[in-house]
């Protein structure tokens, strides 16, 4: 299986300001399985130590944090010396020792011929308040779920990828039925690298299925484990109303579907929560399109999507044959699906800022926009064929943009003032002109 990802360590590792790397994502994204692949690619040597429930470890890094001190306590726990040249250190589930978090900033400015690379959350990190968190010692890498480009790699499709690439949408659409059929399986299997890799094996739906629901329960033990215990059952009410959520005609997160009655204040805690750790994306309102977006960022108003359209599915009891009933698939609930998935692509891109726009009356709202830092893009999502864009026409002649996207199941095409983009190609969004 290829991680895109892999390519940002390679350019970590070359780099000559290289510090010590923090991999954050939600848990079961891949990222041990990233460190320990890239540890293979790219060393002679790879000393992998997990920080959860090693007591040697918090002993270790208890005392000082003096680096020649922690690499001898380290080649002890190992048995072997530790050569900087051909050795990358990897550090798992270091949250759970926040010393060794304090550390970081330590083997930066005394010890930076160590590659270091480790894997947290920052729900790991925000619980522990007295932690000397090492600001600017650091790097962070964002892992995601498998991208639908990495799922084509994933089912030996690499060659589709990347003819999306050279953006020749004649012969794209020539094999179009091709995109679609492993568009339908990614919307089912998502990108868990679990669920993924017995879909390879197998091609056995049944199997992802249970695959999923596996990991939707460990998700629930893990608010029990990690979360203050007062907030767990309010995290629980948000998580599981999303379906709910994202199945309105207009998606526009709110409080009176988790419970009726209920306001900001008694749930925003849950959804910072959820957000940090990495299981939702929380997708602010904008009224204006100036740079940057986030100057026009109105906080009180958001979406909110999961971390994964197969995960989506599998909570919303998406139904197997329903891959088989031409593209009804991408309509299914609304269009959430659909939604969820162009969230879910866009999220997966460096340096997006990804919103969502109303005007302030309420009767124009494009579903996402995108600023890239040279420019605000909105982007229209149709689940179905039908491709009028009457809120994206608004926009348009209010801000006049360089580009508007509009995705959906239809070909590639291109008039006056907007661009037809085809769900399969989304990843090609800020490379149309």
């Amino acid at each position: 299986m290829y991680r895109i990802a892999i390519e940002k360590l390679w350019k970590w590792k070359q780099s000559k300001r290289r510090k010590p790397l923090i991999i954050e994502g939600a848990r079961q994204v891949g990222k041990t399985w990233l460190m320990k692949e890239f540890g293979r690619l790219a060393y002679e040597d790879t000393v992998y130590i997990n920080f959860d429930s090693n007591a040697i470890m918090t002993e270790l890094f208890a005392a000082d944090l003096d680096t020649k001190r922690l690499m001898m306590g380290l080649e002890l726990y190992i048995g072997h010396k530790i050569n900087p040249d051909n050795t990358l250190l990897i550090f798992d589930e270091i949250q759970e020792v926040p010393r060794a978090l304090s550390s970081l900033k330590y083997f930066y400015e005394n010890a930076p011929e160590y590659h270091i690379v480790c894997a947290g959350s920052l729900l790991g990190i925000s619980l522990h308040h007295g932690t000397s968190f090492p600001v600017g010692k650091v790097e962070f890498l964002k892992l995601s779920p498998l991208s639908f480009r990495e799922f084509l790699m994933a089912i030996g499709k690499e060659q589709f990828g990347e003819l999306l690439d050279q953006k020749d949408f004649q012969m794209i659409t020539g094999f179009k039925q091709t995109y679609i059929d492993a568009l339908k399986h990614y919307y089912f299997v998502g990108g868990m690298p679990e669920a993924v890799q017995c879909f390879v094996e197998d091609r056995n739906f049944n199997d992802v299925r249970e695959i999923q629901k596996q990991i939707l329960l460990d998700y629930e033990q893990d608010f029990s484990k990690h979360a203050p215990i007062e907030l767990v059952p309010k995290i629980r009410m948000v998580w599981n109303c999303i379906p709910s959520q994202l199945a309105k005609e207009n998606k526009k997160f709110l409080y009176g579907l988790v419970r009726q009655g209920a306001r900001s204040k008694d749930y925003e805690t849950a959804i910072m929560w959820l957000s940090d750790c990495g299981l939702v994306h929380k997708v602010s309102r904008v009224n204006a399109a100036g740079i940057p977006l986030r100057a026009y960022e109105d906080l009180k108003a958001f979406k909110l999507f999961m971390v994964d359209v197969g995960l989506l599915g599998c909570m919303a009891g998406l139904r197997q044959r329903t891959l088989l009933e031409g593209n009804n698939l991408f309509a299914e609930f609304k269009g959430a699906l659909t939604e969820q998935y162009v969230c879910q692509q866009l999220k997966t891109m460096q340096d997006l800022g990804v919103y969502y726009y109303t005007n302030d009356r309420g009767s124009c709202e494009v579903d996402f926009v995108v600023d890239t830092g040279e420019q605000i893009v909105p982007v229209e999502v149709k689940a179905q064929e039908n491709l009028r864009a009457k809120s994206l026409k608004t926009y348009q002649e209010k801000y006049s943009p360089e580009v508007c996207i509009r995705t959906s199941m239809s070909d590639y095409r291109k008039e006056d003032w907007l661009i037809n983009l085809p769900l399969y190609a989304i990843d090609q969004i800020t490379q149309i002109q």
